[in-house]
């Protein structure tokens, strides 16, 4: 298989607050929930770089749609990580989603690997990373 990943989706409880927490509180573009004339099809996109996009599904409608059964829900199972190009970067980015309802589960600090940074939930408890990788050329 040749990697062609080109969407991450999400599986969230509540569409709305999602949509809220990504577009007006942390600032992603969107045209909002589409599908809606779809029983089971409610998903949000964001547009983010290089032709990848991330998507918000209901878990339920997740479940529906891959035909199983919905499971309890994991913080740990993966982490998605938004790499910047500064520590002042990783404050800033920690401080805007603290500020739209984030939990910050592991304040920005000095990494045994020679960078920077933190961890925070989002209101479904995905985990992300925000990092400066100083080995790492990342342009805003």
């Amino acid at each position: 298989m040749k990697a062609r990943i080109s969407l991450i989706t999400l599986g969230v409880d509540d569409l709305e607050r999602s949509l809220r927490f990504y577009r007006d509180g942390l600032g992603l573009k969107t045209e909002g929930i589409v599908g809606t004339e779809f029983e089971h099809g409610g998903v949000v996109f964001f547009d983010l770089q290089h032709g990848l996009k991330l998507g918000l599904f209901e878990r339920k409608n997740i479940a529906h749609d891959a035909k199983i059964e919905r499971g309890p829900a994991s913080a740990t199972e993966f982490t998605i990580a938004h790499n910047v190009s500064g520590k002042d970067k990783v404050n800033t980015v920690m401080q805007e989603a603290q500020d739209a309802g984030a939990t910050i589960t592991k304040p920005a600090e000095d990494t045994f690997w020679g960078g920077y940074a933190g961890y925070f939930q989002d209101p479904d408890g995905h985990l992300w990373e925000v990092a400066w990788n100083p080995a790492w050329k990342i342009e805003e």
